[in-house]
């Protein structure tokens, strides 16, 4: 099997391309991050956003948006895929944070993902982005770079993290898969990689390279 790149070549890079990476759902607290990654799910970030940007500036805790009300919430986010799914599990969570956790969320995998509609994906975006933890989140477009660089091959989402686990040096870890969503989501694309303005294209293992 070929090596794949050096990871502190591959991060230096992405780093000097973008020193301070950040997420690009918006937010106003952990709970409302929380909110927006669940709702995230098969969805544009944009549309998310979009959803979002008037409900968050009144329910911004458990607590409203419970009073909100699953019939309510259905209707401010009815533009953002399997709306009712999604309702129904931010209503659920909601009220277990205030069972459970006294209406914080919890900074803790575990107790995250316990909470419905929330996987290992959304929990490490929630421990890295609300609380500064090393976490890598998994989503196609990680999963995409993974496997295309050949810097985390690997067949399912925590087989990739796994590998990057692994890899990605330490002092490139909290930011890592910031800088990974963004390349796959505007330059490692999943239909035609711009690989002329890739920065790492020398290191990456993929043969079928755009000229």
């Amino acid at each position: 099997m070929a090596r794949g790149p050096d990871p502190e070549a591959f991060f230096a890079r992405l780093k000097a391309a973008t020193p301070e990476p950040e997420g690009e759902l918006d937010y106003v607290n952990p709970y409302t991050l929380l909110v927006a990654v669940v709702l995230s799910a098969q969805a544009t970030d944009a549309s998310v956003n979009k959803a979002t940007e008037e409900l968050f500036k009144t329910v911004d805790t458990p607590e409203k948006m419970v009073a909100l009300g699953e019939a309510k919430l259905k209707n401010r986010i009815k533009t953002i895929g399997l709306y009712n799914t999604k309702a129904k599990n931010v209503i659920a969570l909601s009220k277990l944070l205030i069972e459970r956790h006294s209406g914080e969320v919890p900074k803790d995998r575990d107790a995250l993902q316990a909470l419905p509609g929330v996987g290992r994906k959304t929990a490490n975006v929630v421990l890295n982005i609300a609380f500064g933890e090393p976490t890598i989140a998994v989503d196609t477009h990680v999963f995409r770079v993974g496997n295309r660089t050949g810097l985390a091959p690997g067949s399912t989402p925590d087989e990739v993290e796994a590998g990057l686990l692994r890899k990605v040096p330490d002092a490139y870890r909290r930011h890592a898969h910031h800088w990974l969503i963004l390349h796959g989501r505007y330059v490692c694309t999943a239909r035609l990689p711009d690989c002329p303005r890739c920065v790492v294209r020398d290191l990456c293992r993929f043969k079928e390279k755009t000229a």
